[in-house]
């Protein structure tokens, strides 16, 4: 785990390494539970209380962005909690090595 400044910071670190970056945020489009995680993917968490920003979620660089389902009328999962349930099935996917 790394934390960064701001996007550009992080970026400058991620993209030589990895090719495909995760927005994981409560906007997403894809359930985590249906992608299809490789080795070297970098997933991009937010702020508990606000999220990613809208300007991370547009950037072209962030090419998915996923979701944890979640029950009619609740809002969402603590930052710990989701960030343990995507990298734990990103982990199980690569054979938890």
């Amino acid at each position: 785990m790394q934390i960064h400044a701001d996007l550009e910071q992080a970026l400058a670190v991620i993209l030589p390494t990895s090719e495909r970056v995760f927005a994981c945020t409560t906007k997403g489009s894809t359930n985590y539970a249906e992608a299809d995680f490789q080795p070297d993917d970098t997933f991009l968490f937010g702020p508990e209380t606000r999220g990613l920003p809208d300007s991370v979620l547009a950037d072209e660089r962030v090419s998915h962005r996923l979701r944890i389902p979640m029950r009619e009328g609740s809002r969402s999962l603590n930052l710990s909690n989701a960030v343990a349930i995507i990298a734990f099935e990103a982990w199980r996917q690569n054979g938890f090595g």
